[in-house]
């Protein structure tokens, strides 16, 4: 996953969010959800969330199941009533950009990806839907691996309704 590696990326970016860290990091800033998972690959963040106990999906896909959360049939009505949308994307900026601006119109939208984003030119005009950042550090995306990526991540809350607020950002903590 990482811009310092030689290692050729996964096709759709397909890294799955098994290691918990990124799960514990976001629990203390979440309320109590139902919530939509449009890059839901083996289901890693949807089982953590719900083994906390106050976190139900309302539905899930991914591209891999043939359902492109980018497409023209992601609509509203696939969200089920969900309070949020909260998933792992792929971190291809050519596809992460539109699904800021997708997901966050219509729902409140918890993104995890890299951190260094956020000092980057293209992140400006994303930046003013953004409300809250938190700090995860470095994941373990492959299975068996001792080795944690090379890139730091975070977890990015986007709402287009409420454009323009401060961004809260919230150091590392685990």
């Amino acid at each position: 996953m990482s811009k310092r590696s030689d290692f050729k990326r996964r096709k759709n970016d397909a890294y799955m969010t098994w290691d918990h860290r990124a799960v514990d990091a976001l629990l203390p800033y979440l309320p109590p959800v139902y919530f939509c998972e449009p890059c839901c690959g083996d289901g890693d963040i949807i089982r953590q969330l719900e083994a906390s106990g106050n976190h139900e999906c309302a539905n899930s896909f991914d591209i891999k199941t043939g359902q492109d959360a980018l497409s023209n049939s992601f609509t509203e009505e696939l969200l089920y009533g969900a309070d949020y949308i909260i998933t792992n994307p792929p971190w291809t900026r050519h596809i992460l950009h539109p699904m800021i601006e997708k997901f966050s119109e219509m729902l409140p939208t918890w993104l995890l990806f890299d951190a260094d984003w956020m000092h980057t030119k293209q992140a400006i005009p994303y930046l003013k839907y953004c409300q809250k950042i938190v700090s995860v550090g470095r994941l373990r995306w492959i299975k068996g691996t001792k080795m944690d990526g090379k890139d730091n991540c975070a977890w990015y809350l986007f709402d287009k309704q409420r454009e323009g607020e401060p961004i809260e950002f919230v150091g590392r903590a685990l």
